[in-house]
């Protein structure tokens, strides 16, 4: 939009431009305007791409049986592990890459083409007609691909919502696209409980009619309001670091699956190449950054408070939370559901029904706190948000195994309302801090730290869980097998076996014990059969062992909220990025020149929404400049 050029200084300390009383805009007075259309089709895509990421962990039962697969069978694990996590890994590489190609190409032409891919593969994945590894495979390629649309979306939304929206605004906007985000991680455990039995293709064709709505409607509506930044591809970076976080999330995944007699692999020789090969390019990959003309992943940002303690706290949190959304499901499927009366079968969907506490916590923190981070700043929110997460999951310590439902959804809408609070301030404090010309590469890095840290995550917690069990459930299920008439060989072969296994089937509505005794069954009496494959043999037997996991979970939980907490305060008080007013160059010519502002308002009292928007439009920085008396 057009402004007139006639401005006046305000005052040279606060670096402020007032537009004349008597000077109108060319255009309109809202140099904003569309913002509610942007937020509704931003929001539309997090919430078709999350609902998509969680609809396949319940509807996994249903896909297997589609393509005759039987993902419990020894060497069939890994295609459950890609099935479950390999679209994570591909947004995890991808999105700041995508990010970058946003701030040079325009966000909003990068957005689009997300919504396009998103939904031509999620055709894809429901049209095979293979079925055994063959089925499998197909959907493991074509859910990659369905992440790279994904990555497009998750990578330019949070950027095109800054540039839509004043930062009096972006708290609340971002408070709303974090809402959809995280509650529709939880929705889709519904839906894929719902659909999955009805058909399993459904599982996929759901999202189609809103990808083709919304990529229409983009097209058509969404306006590009960032600012371009013309450069080149930074190939050595992008290749390196690809390569690099994916062998790490390869290794983190292949060591989830029991190797040569071990419950775990994290003694796989192939892990282990995958995880120090991994870093070793990582490292490499932030050498190639701090010497290229136009890197792909902006160190320099880090020198900026407030994105870098936002992303630290953020990192944290995923980190404290990821793996144990999935713990949680597996101790209402594996445990607590089989003994209120649910059959295994049906513990997927329920399960999903039983965590809504949790979602509707986000509902409720989510955009208030952001509407209030708007006035306050994000800090104290941020904070709030993580102490009281931490409390949450130091609380869950106390549950027992078969607990009272009442405080179970207690604690699960506190923890809700926690990650409520700490999500959107948390967001909005990390992308008002970065300039405009920056935004998409910054929203790809924030996304890269937070979708890294839950695959990472979920290694960890299954790590813990599978410890605890391996240290005790042995014993206890061969004592347990004996009682019930299995024959010493049996009892013995079964109780050595990794509980990995009674864990994926528990997690996957199958009978844990049906899995584990398979043709021992035929050998014992019918009343013992039905006692051992039945509701209550298998909770009672892993309890204990998988409490003593869980608790070691929560402590794990707790210190990386603690930590997201102090991480969280360091980022100071309420901050946007305002061009001119004190600069901080970079080493590296061509590269960033950022501006170091704490203020407390975003904007004069009294000055206009257009002298506001002026103040905030990018211009190239000029690396190097500093005004005299100030220190970088």
């Amino acid at each position: 939009m057009l402004y007139s050029v006639n401005v006046k200084c305000m005052t040279e300390r606060d670096g402020l431009v007032e537009a004349p009383r008597d000077a109108a805009p060319q255009e309109t007075d809202d140099p904003y305007k569309g913002k509610w259309l942007t937020l509704s089709n931003t929001t539309l895509g997090m919430l078709m791409v999350v609902i998509n990421q969680s609809i396949i962990l319940i509807a996994l039962p249903d896909i297997f049986r589609g393509i005759r697969l039987d993902p419990l069978t020894p060497g069939n694990s890994s295609y459950f592990l890609w099935l479950l996590m390999g679209f994570s890994v591909v947004t995890s590489v991808l999105v700041v890459s995508f990010g970058r190609l946003g701030d040079m190409f325009g966000r909003v032409r990068m957005y689009n083409l997300g919504f396009a891919v998103f939904s031509v593969f999620s055709i894809l994945l429901a049209l095979t007609w293979l079925h055994g590894t063959a089925g499998a495979l197909w959907l493991i390629v074509m859910r990659v691909f369905q992440g790279v649309g994904g990555a497009l979306l998750f990578a330019n939304s949070s950027a095109i919502l800054t540039d839509a929206f004043p930062p009096n605004q972006r708290g609340l906007a971002l408070g709303v696209n974090q809402v959809a985000a995280i509650g529709g991680s939880f929705i889709g455990l519904v839906l894929g409980g719902v659909l999955g039995p009805i058909g399993w293709r459904y599982v996929f064709l759901v999202s189609v009619p809103f990808g083709i709505f919304g990529t229409i409607w983009a097209y058509f509506k969404l306006v590009e309001r960032g600012v371009r930044t013309p450069s080149r591809i930074d190939w050595w970076g992008n290749i390196t670091f690809a390569v690099g976080l994916v062998a790490v999330l390869v290794g983190i995944t292949y060591g989830i699956e029991p190797y040569a007699g071990h419950s775990m692999g994290w003694t796989n020789p192939l892990v282990l190449a995958a995880l120090g090969g991994g870093t070793a390019l990582l490292v490499v990959f932030a050498y190639i950054e701090t010497k290229v003309a136009n890197p792909m992943f902006r160190l320099p940002l880090f020198r900026i408070r407030a994105f870098a303690a936002g992303n630290v706290a953020s990192l944290l949190a995923a980190l404290g939370r990821g793996g144990l959304m999935f713990i949680l499901i597996i101790w209402l499927q594996g445990i607590w559901l089989p003994q209120h009366g649910y059959s295994f079968s049906q513990t997927p969907l329920w399960a999903g029904i039983f965590m809504l506490p949790l979602t509707l916590g986000f509902l409720i923190a989510g955009p208030v706190s952001g509407f209030l981070s708007d006035h306050f700043g994000a800090r104290p929110f941020a904070t709030g948000g993580m102490i009281a997460a931490a409390a949450g999951f130091a609380l869950f310590e106390l549950l027992p195994a078969n607990f009272n439902y009442t405080w179970f959804a207690l604690l699960l809408l506190l923890n809700g309302l926690a990650m409520g609070l700490f999500s959107s301030p948390n967001r909005a404090g990390i992308m008002n801090s970065l300039p405009p010309d920056q935004r998409g590469a910054g929203s790809g890095m924030t996304a890269t730290f937070q979708n890294s840290a839950m695959v990472l995550s979920i290694g960890i917690f299954f790590t813990l869980i599978i410890t605890g069990l391996a240290a005790e459930l042995p014993a206890t299920l061969y004592h347990g097998l004996r009682a019930q008439g299995v024959p010493a060989a049996a009892a013995g072969a079964v109780s050595h076996l990794p509980p990995t296994g009674a864990l994926f089937a528990a997690f996957l509505g199958y009978n844990p014990m049906s899995h584990l005794l398979g043709p021992s069954l035929s050998h014992l009496s019918r009343a013992h059969a039905a006692y051992l494959t039945g509701r209550s043999f298998f909770p009672r037997l892993v309890s204990a062992p998988f409490m003593n996991g869980l608790r070691e979970a929560f402590d794990f939980s707790v210190a990386a909220c603690a930590v997201a907490a102090v991480a969280s305060w360091l980022r100071g008080g309420k901050y946007h990025y305002v061009e001119g007013s004190e600069a901080v160059t970079s080493a590296v010519p061509g590269t960033l020149a950022t501006v170091m502002n704490e203020e407390r308002t975003p904007a004069r009292r009294g000055a206009s929404t257009a002298a506001t928007a002026r103040r905030e439009r990018p211009r190239r920085p000029q690396v190097g400049r500093q005004r005299a008396g100030r220190k970088p």
